[in-house]
């Protein structure tokens, strides 16, 4: 579970800021060891271009750097980060990448600095029975263990071959310190840092793969997840009624066997002359029902398949969702209904998070008179006269629980982070467009 994420110099973002997951407020839920100790969504709200991706962004290549560094570069080509690049000088300067996380109920603080050339200074701490403990701090190639580090030479002789520019927990990954599950009996905190940003999840895979893959096993998990997709489609009224898979191949057939609610289930077999699957969607006619390839869907379809599929897998690991632009193609309504999913204990017993960019005020109002977002779920990103964005949130402007219109007052320019538009530059725009034109005519 992410608690607040901290960087700087990365893109338009040239200062230092945090994103905070913490509850600011209880919104009905009493204060105990029980109520959540993160929020479960939160919304990034902007202007276009205002650094709404680019705050996303920075987790995201957090992310990647953790998980490839130690492959990524090769000896010698330096590190390609993405600083702050209005201002020469703040190009120069590290930039710096922390997540707080709360992992089998411990917190762990975890982050890294980086310049052009290599990883400066990484570490990581976690905190059992609430004080800091070190599990290892590293400046340059110089490092430094905790006494809870366990197996000291093996780490050492890790750190012995870890490149200038690939981060430690990178490399311990790769060489064999980690496991496959998490164990609460044996908290290994590189391990579960490690796995934590292995979950996490920017973007799904293609459509295609993702659904032959679900549909291709008889697992109670991936059933699940079949029926999770059904019922989804169903819901936002698109037409789809089932899914059906075939063998995509015309040598013959593949055995088949029906499963409950209509499903089609294709074993593939071992060998690489397996039949790929072709999966269709079989969609209410006046007839009866038609089967359509995934070609034919409209692109809101493939957008709340995508967005489901994702969410699905997110949810059944206790990850966190990363989605910039959530509302692309998608109707605000099966936008909200997605995003009370990760609010539901029955649909996200896990814990899961979901974080995304949206510039859709209507995701600020309500839906069936509850708030599609808490208060403390909202931030904003504006950028100033000089190109630098800012991360704020909105429990900033002290909202009232009761009786504020989130979506109103935003539109109306209360909580800033809205395009600054001139009618006048416009029109003479297009007047000039007109202009040219009539020109080029005669």
């Amino acid at each position: 579970m992410l608690l607040s994420f901290r960087f700087a110099n990365h893109r338009s973002f040239r200062d230092e800021q945090q994103l905070n997951l913490t509850p600011v407020y209880g919104d009905g839920v009493e204060a105990s060891e029980s109520a959540p100790q993160a929020v479960p969504v939160v919304g990034v709200f902007g202007a276009n271009a205002s650094g709404k991706s680019n705050s996303l962004g920075a987790l995201v290549f957090m992310r990647r750097m953790v998980l490839g560094s130690d492959r990524a570069v090769e000896p010698g080509e330096g590190l390609s980060r993405e600083p702050f690049r209005l201002d020469p000088d703040g190009a120069a300067q590290p930039s710096l990448y922390v997540v707080d996380l709360l992992l089998g109920g411990i917190r762990h603080t975890y982050g890294f600095a980086i310049d052009d050339e290599r990883v400066l200074e990484e570490w990581l701490y976690h905190y059992p029975l609430g004080r800091q403990r070190r599990v290892f701090e590293r400046d340059g190639d110089d490092f430094t263990w905790g006494e809870e580090s366990g197996r000291r030479s093996e780490l050492r002789q890790i750190a012995g071959i870890t490149a200038p520019t690939a981060l430690f927990l990178s490399t311990a990954a790769r060489f064999g310190h980690s496991r496959p599950e998490p164990d609460p009996t044996n908290p290994q905190p590189l391990h579960d840092t490690y796995r934590w940003f292995y979950l996490a999840s920017a973007r799904a895979d293609g459509i295609s793969e993702q659904l032959s893959v679900l549909l291709d096993s008889d697992s109670a998990d991936t059933n699940q997840t079949r029926h999770l997709m059904v019922d989804l489609l169903q819901a936002a009224d698109v037409g789809i009624v089932d899914l059906v898979v075939r063998p995509d191949r015309s040598d013959g057939e593949t055995p088949r066997r029906r499963l409950p609610n209509g499903y089609t289930y294709v074993r593939r077999h071992a060998r690489r002359s397996a039949p790929p699957l072709r999966i269709q969607f079989a969609h209410q006619g006046p007839h009866g029902t038609a089967l359509l390839d995934l070609h034919d869907q409209s692109t809101g379809t493939r957008q709340l398949l995508t967005l489901g599929l994702h969410a699905a897998e997110v949810l059944r690991t206790g990850a966190t969702m990363l989605v910039d632009e959530i509302d692309a193609s998608l109707h605000p309504i099966l936008t909200a209904k997605l995003i009370s999913l990760f609010r539901s204990p029955k649909a996200n017993p896990l814990g899961s998070q979901l974080i995304f960019t949206s510039h859709d005020a209507i995701l600020l109002g309500t839906l069936d008179a509850e708030e599609i977002l808490h208060r403390d779920e909202i931030w904003f990103v504006e950028k100033d006269g000089e190109g630098t964005s800012r991360l704020y949130p909105l429990t900033d402007f002290k909202p009232r629980k009761e009786g504020e219109n989130h979506q109103r007052r935003y539109l109306n320019g209360n909580y800033g982070a809205i395009p600054d538009l001139s009618t006048d530059l416009f029109e003479q725009a297009l007047a000039t467009r007109g202009g040219s034109d009539d020109a080029t005519a005669e």
